[in-house]
């Protein structure tokens, strides 16, 4: 068996405002989907508040862990805004402002419109690099493997596009779905002794009610096409011999 390449990644969704409800959290599905296709495995996805502590103690136990770490929002202009300070001092840096994302804010807003709380977005850890904002100007930065971003979905996602091509990814996951009629509690036992069978695979199940009936889509992920397709086809044998037809990929609508 050849020996697989695994790319981990954290995503740290910071803000009161998600956590309150008041706003949906869209970014993400959006890295997790991208990451994905560069073959990073997102392993984890915290929500926390706008607490310095929280976050500090957030990032250093996630960028110990994983390859990457992303962190979206609270690095705007105001008081609550802040992620940069937390990050400095998860890292023991100074907090300082950053020449070239001043400069870029002084072109954007002008000397008359510049104020000192747009200068704020212009702070980052001593030696970060700029992470490019193509929608509003004011940047994010990268230091260490922590990647600190915009919070609004459409700058978030802009400054993720630009940066992924720099991302050094692994074996890319591939995935297959099998689904049936089939009651999860029924075929859970076989759905077991199969994972067991093919331990680097993960085997997950999702039920579904439709057409009045319950059943359930079993995924099957990992970086070997072969033991995929291996896997697939004992679990389409799994299923008929409970009793019900095997269906490629999700079940149709209806």
């Amino acid at each position: 068996m050849t020996s697989t390449s695994i790319v981990t990644a954290a995503v740290i969704v910071i803000g009161n405002e998600i956590l309150s409800g008041r706003t949906k959290d869209i970014n993400l599905n959006y890295l997790a989907s991208g990451l994905t296709a560069i073959g990073i495995r997102l392993m984890e996805g915290r929500f926390i508040p706008d607490i310095e502590d929280t976050i500090v103690a957030t990032v250093n136990e996630l960028r110990a862990r994983h390859d990457y770490v992303f962190t979206t929002g609270g690095i705007g202009p105001t008081h609550d805004d802040i992620t940069a300070a937390s990050v400095a001092k998860a890292f023991g840096l100074k907090l300082i402002k950053h020449d070239r994302a001043a400069k870029l804010l002084l072109d954007h807003y002008g000397a008359e419109n510049l104020t000192e709380a747009r200068l704020r977005m212009a702070h980052t850890p001593e030696g970060a690099t700029l992470i490019d904002n193509p929608v509003s100007v004011a940047p994010g930065f990268r230091i260490g493997n922590v990647f600190v971003l915009a919070g609004v979905p459409r700058i978030c996602q802009a400054m993720f596009d630009g940066l992924k091509g720099t991302l050094q990814g692994g074996d890319p996951v591939l995935s297959r779905t099998v689904s049936g009629y089939v009651g999860e509690g029924t075929i859970a036992g076989d759905l077991g002794k199969l994972q067991e069978r093919y331990p680097t695979l993960e085997i997950g199940s999702y039920p579904f009610f439709r057409s009045g009936k319950f059943g359930a889509s079993f995924v099957i992920r990992g970086t070997e096409k072969d033991r995929i397709d291996a896997a697939a086809a004992e679990l389409h044998a799994i299923i008929r011999n409970l009793g019900a037809e095997p269906i490629e990929g999700e079940p149709a609508a209806t």
